[in-house]
């Protein structure tokens, strides 16, 4: 029990003498001395409010009277307690301005969150902080950190988290209207940027083919003010990546959303994409006169009150510099495999498979594939107290708490270092973000076979393509099959829009093209999406007729789709034979794996997805194909005869009919 816990239970014992508020609420016969016992006892279990608890005991409301005479008796505790001064909102006046200004100049609003704390006052060089936990050491450390470099200290006050939490509520109520304000405010027409970069003389622009560049028409109004609504738009649509593509007559702008291109804007002048480039390197702080070989950098921004970064790459292109933005928002991100997978017994094969004490587990599937948040949802799963979690990551794409998180510094620290060095921390659990290379692979599967939880991810097209790209990196067959736990591959498919999608019947020929038919699948409901062309679209989103949820696109969100591939004794003399991926996997969907085909079209009878989606994400030949031969191979007993077939003979024996 740490000494906060003490302390508090402390508090509560001082109440346990049912005086002043106690003895008052027996005398009133609001409720009996047993009852307010119970109501002390439950309070100190769960730290509800005691009042709440009466009310539900007694079934009675306690007037705003008693309400008011307890949390002036109970703030006095708080005050003996913590020996601090206590805050009640209801009778110390608040500048509401003061603690936006605070909150967003100086202790953000992570910080308050994460420890139950506001800024209240600045004084000169004092800031008056109020706090659930007055002694919590750790936010103290975190406010000197945050302070001391600015010559500030901090004075602190107590507040009951009932208050607090109706005030950071406030806070956050008001960031939204203000959010919502500004949204309608400005529209993202960039007709009036465009308007000014008419203006914008060819004269006065770079040259393209020229080595100087004047940094002052980077940070001209219109350029400024046109890169800005780009990082705005995106981050109001959900984008995953923006892309400012200089080609031979214009500047295309487009954005990446639910895995799919598509314009942002009207095509902008070519004259400004020099100044737009550099405009992005300004603020990912890059060297603007380096335009013959690619950058990275990082730019971070604040969206609704939390702090989003863009990945930027520049590459220089037959038309000048693209600039490629990556969204990091991890604040959107929902973490948990339940969340992720649907389906249920996928959703426990991995949770099985992630729960094991030591092995290798893969999470293969091509970039933006949802593979960081499937590991990160597996290391939630394991994440506590008693576990010691390490990663090794290019880039660190979430912050997770209560692990050890390591970015690998290109030319000094790769992944195979990390790794080593792992394993003399003593680990439980190791994420290795990206196994590129054979010696990152070795290293990994010999930390999987020495008694170490390894999750890592390759890119592969599925689930038994990972034993070959092993194979292809020099690991041993032997030490693949001794170290695997299983593979999941995995794609994201666009969730159809549930307010537009439109019923249909597919018929006989659409159906066999994926292995159904129609007496099996009479049943379900397919749908397509209302989707309309990018030309179309914006005269329909003016008029306002699109549908209001997905604005025109026919679909909104994704949906994960899941292969999961557990090793088995079968698996593991495959592996050791070195049989093709197509013989892998053949085995494997013999032994009850469902493929991403499979998933997919059972996403579509739910009317989750479209066909349209299945082959622009899943769709394979050979995938069709494999889950043919295994439906065949599954058919034990003769149609004609009624005899009981061997899975290896094609024929019944008996009375030569083909089994399929």
């Amino acid at each position: 029990m740490t000494q906060s816990q003490a302390k508090r239970n402390k508090a509560l014992a001082i109440r346990s003498d049912l005086s002043p508020f106690g003895n008052k609420l027996v005398n009133l016969g609001y409720a009996n001395r047993e009852q307010v016992e119970q109501a002390l006892i439950e309070t100190k279990k769960t730290g509800r409010p005691l009042t709440r608890v009466l009310e539900e005991l007694t079934g009675k409301e306690l007037t705003p009277e008693l309400q008011r005479q307890y949390k002036k008796h109970y703030l006095f505790e708080l005050k003996v307690l913590y020996g601090v001064e206590s805050l009640d909102p209801e009778v110390n006046s608040l500048a509401h301005e003061d603690l936006k200004s605070l909150i967003d100049e100086l202790i953000s609003i992570d910080i308050c969150r994460r420890y139950q704390l506001l800024p209240l006052k600045r004084d000169n060089n004092s800031l008056l902080i109020a706090m659930v936990n007055p002694e919590d050491l750790e936010a103290q450390d975190d406010l000197n950190r945050i302070l001391r470099p600015k010559n500030m200290t901090f004075r602190r006050m107590v507040i009951t988290t009932e208050d607090y939490q109706t005030l950071i509520e406030e806070y956050l109520d008001a960031q939204v209207k203000a959010q919502e304000q500004q949204k309608k405010e400005s529209k993202l027409d960039v007709s009036q940027d465009l308007e000014n970069l008419a203006e914008f003389s060819l004269d006065d622009a770079p040259d393209n083919n020229s080595d100087d560049l004047d940094v002052n028409d980077a940070q001209g109004a219109p350029i400024v003010n046109l890169v800005n609504k780009i990082l705005l738009k995106a981050l109001q649509e959900g984008v995953s990546d923006i892309h400012i593509e200089p080609q031979e007559e214009y500047l295309q702008v487009r954005f990446r959303k639910d895995g799919m291109l598509a314009k942002a804007f009207p095509d902008l002048p070519k004259k400004i994409a020099v100044a737009v480039a550099a405009r992005f390197k300004i603020m990912a702080d890059l060297d603007i006169a380096e335009r013959r070989k690619p950058q990275d950098g990082k730019i971070r921004r604040m969206f609704q009150g939390r702090a989003v970064d863009f990945r930027l790459n520049t590459l220089p292109a037959r038309y000048g510099e693209k600039a490629c933005l990556r969204i990091l928002d991890n604040s959107s991100t929902q973490l948990g495999l339940n969340i992720l997978i649907g389906h249920e017994p996928t959703l426990q094969l991995v949770r099985d498979l992630v729960a094991r004490p030591f092995g290798l587990f893969l999470v293969t599937g091509p970039t933006g594939s949802g593979k960081s948040t499937s590991l990160y949802s597996c290391l939630a799963e394991r994440n506590s107290p008693d576990i010691n979690i390490s990663t090794a990551e290019d880039p660190i794409e979430y912050s997770l708490p209560g692990i050890t998180q390591v970015q690998v510094i290109r030319g000094k620290m790769d992944f195979s270092a990390i790794l080593r060095a792992f394993m003399r921390q003593d680990p439980d659990v190791i994420l290795v973000g990206e196994t590129r290379d054979a010696e990152t692979a070795k290293t990994a599967i010999e930390a999987a076979l020495t008694g170490h939880l390894v999750l890592t991810t390759l890119h592969t097209n599925d689930a038994a393509g990972a034993i070959a790209r092993l194979d292809e990196m020099g690991v041993e067959p032997f030490m693949i099959s001794g170290a695997l736990l299983g593979v999941s591959a995995q794609r994201l498919m666009r969730r159809v829009c549930s307010e537009c999608k439109i019923p249909y019947t597919p018929t006989k020929e659409e159906l066999a093209r994926y292995g159904l038919s129609v007496s099996t699948e009479g049943q379900h409901t397919f749908f397509k999406a209302k989707t309309l062309p990018y030309d179309q679209l914006e005269d329909a989103r003016k008029k306002g007729t699109v549908c209001p949820k997905c604005g025109g696109g026919g679909y909104k969100g994704r949906v994960g789709v899941y292969e999961v591939m557990a090793n088995s004794e079968r698996l593991q003399a495959l592996i050791n034979q070195g049989a093709t991926t197509d013989i892998i996997k053949e085995a494997a969907v013999e032994e009850g794996m469902i493929t991403l085909l499979a998933y997919s079209l059972n996403l579509v009878k739910e009317g989750q997805t479209t066909f349209d989606e299945v082959d622009r994400c899943t769709y394979t030949d050979s995938g069709v194909e494999a889950e043919l031969r295994a439906k065949r191979k599954s058919v034990l007993e003769c149609k004609c005869c009624g005899a009981t077939l061997q899975q290896e003979w094609l024929d019944c024996p008996y009375c030569l009919t083909p089994r399929f």
